[in-house]
């Protein structure tokens, strides 16, 4: 169930008017990496985590609601930002005071920079009315191709940890773009609290052991550890592809220096063989099969099988029932 409080989780505030950059901010309220995309991305993926892991879903529920607010706060940013432009609109009967608006200290030269963003975003101010839109900074309308959920935590995770990232340089570049005090703080709020989300959804993550590699299965021994040196010329080595990197003791990177004469040597990589240590076949399907009892298992002993309910009345433990309860008998 949710409620909505009237008070924004942030005070937003501007100075004036400034259509520029309101257009400029549709980017955080219905582009690919903006409030929207986060709040139901995050909402999407709690379905999955409800049962199998209640205290990852309270997690992600939390946080959408959250971007809902930040949502909030955007569209309201956006709507103060072209405050007067709806009044001038209804104004059809008599010459607008529209471009007087939009001309502000820049004269001629900013009249000229609106009419060019009209055109390229034509349906924010024709169609909008002084209010935001599901839509980019261009004018391309929100698409749920945006929403990344894999339905593995350990992926899924991932996906939100780069989903903050993108958000919080968004707003890094946002902030150069308007001299508004007020409006530089909210997008600094903003900005801050993708860093917060960020370090939540790493602390997740990294609560789930083995959360490496994503997913269950481990890969061909004989590939992962191989770096294929791809391009002429120098090339630089690093913990990426030297070394024992991010495996474990024992374990390094194979450097593949000519990668075309390995490709013909082994019959398009069949018959490859890594000359440094990794680990064996045996191993990998063993690593496989107790994975997979172990994940299997922490979801099969918390989803029930048959009568199922998604949560009780009230809802006072993470977990959601085991079973039907119903209080009518």
């Amino acid at each position: 169930m949710f409620h909505h409080v009237k008070e924004l989780q942030f005070n937003a505030r501007v100075s004036g008017p400034d259509p520029r950059f309101a257009s400029l901010l549709l980017e955080q309220f219905g582009g690919a990496n903006g409030e929207l995309k986060a709040a139901l991305q995050y909402f999407v993926q709690s379905y999955s985590a409800r049962q199998a892991y209640p205290d990852k879903y309270d997690m992600l529920m939390d946080i959408a609601t959250e971007e809902f607010s930040h949502l909030e706060i955007v569209g309201a940013t956006i709507t103060m930002l072209l405050d007067g432009l709806n009044g001038d609109l209804k104004d059809a009967a008599e010459r607008s005071d529209l471009m007087r608006l939009v001309r502000g200290a820049g004269g001629v030269d900013q009249k000229d920079q609106m009419i060019h963003e009209a055109m390229v975003n034509p349906q924010f101010f024709a169609l909008t009315g002084g209010g935001p839109r599901l839509t980019d900074s261009q004018g391309v309308p929100f698409s749920g191709a945006y929403i990344n959920s894999n339905g593995d935590l350990t992926v899924d995770l991932r996906s939100n940890i780069a989903a903050e990232s993108r958000a919080k340089i968004v707003y890094e570049y946002l902030m150069q773009f308007t001299d508004d005090p007020y409006v530089k703080d909210t997008l600094r709020f903003l900005m801050t609290r993708e860093i917060a989300h960020f370090q939540m959804f790493s602390a997740a993550l990294d609560s789930i052991q083995p959360n490496f590699p994503p997913g269950i299965l481990q890969g061909d021994p004989r590939y992962t550890h191989t770096y294929f040196n791809l391009s002429t010329g120098a090339s630089s080595r690093g913990p990426w592809n030297e070394g024992q990197g991010p495996w474990g003791p024992g374990e390094s990177w194979e450097y593949v220096e000519d990668p075309i004469q390995a490709v013909i040597q082994t019959g398009g990589l069949v018959h490859f063989q890594p000359s440094v240590p990794v680990p064996s076949e045996q191993d990998v399907q063993q690593m496989n099969q107790q994975l997979s009892k172990e994940r299997s298992g922490e979801i099969k002993s918390m989803v029930p099988q048959g009568d199922n309910q998604w949560c009780s009345y009230p809802q006072d433990q993470l977990a959601s029932p085991m079973g039907i309860q119903d209080k009518s008998k």
